[in-house]
């Protein structure tokens, strides 16, 4: 077993993930590492093809506003997939410095699950009415079902609005971090 006081305990940011998944006697803060980790390589999966896509589209053109779109990509990237990753840093932080507390691990990996949910519900609320999608113009489903109250409330909302979703999601987090602290 090593030393988990050590500053060398898990050799820097992707080996806090597994450190995390070790440490962690909760098997709920586990299960976020997990999906944490899972979505936040999706998240980067996707924004790194739209920004190749980008510039495979700009080849020829001269700068500016193009170069100013890829950094937006990046910017919003790392406004998605910082608060992924935060619990999980954050569980591997406290365990290294050995303050455990199974709670803490439970209400942070919470807090996580509802920022992906955000991002869901972020996108869901982003969706325009309609929209042209290879020459075809396409309407958004309409709400039904059990959650239908929730999406008609998504789909009432501006659509440069989405943002709130998860930042809001991200505040709960930082709150929960500090309350826990």
């Amino acid at each position: 077993m090593t030393d988990t006081t050590a500053d060398d305990a898990y050799g820097g940011f992707l080996g806090a993930i597994p450190y995390a998944f070790r440490a962690s006697g909760s098997r709920f803060c586990r299960l976020y590492v997990v999906v944490g980790t899972v979505v936040a390589g999706l998240v980067t999966l996707v924004f790194a093809l739209g920004v190749v896509t980008l510039i495979g589209r700009s080849v020829g053109n001269p700068g500016g506003l193009l170069t100013s779109a890829r950094t937006f990509y990046v910017v919003v990237a790392l406004f998605a997939v910082v608060p992924l990753l935060a619990p999980i840093l954050s569980v591997a932080r406290r365990h290294r410095h050995g303050r455990t507390d199974a709670r803490y691990d439970r209400a942070i990996a919470a807090t996580g699950f509802l920022f992906v949910l955000s991002l869901y519900l972020g996108l869901v609320a982003s969706m325009p009415p309609s929209f042209e999608l290879d020459g075809e113009t396409v309407t958004r489903p309409a709400a039904e079902g059990l959650f239908a109250p929730v999406i008609e409330l998504l789909y009432a909302m501006p659509e440069s609005a989405w943002p709130t979703v998860p930042a809001a999601a991200g505040a709960v987090m930082l709150l929960v971090h500090r309350r826990y602290r």
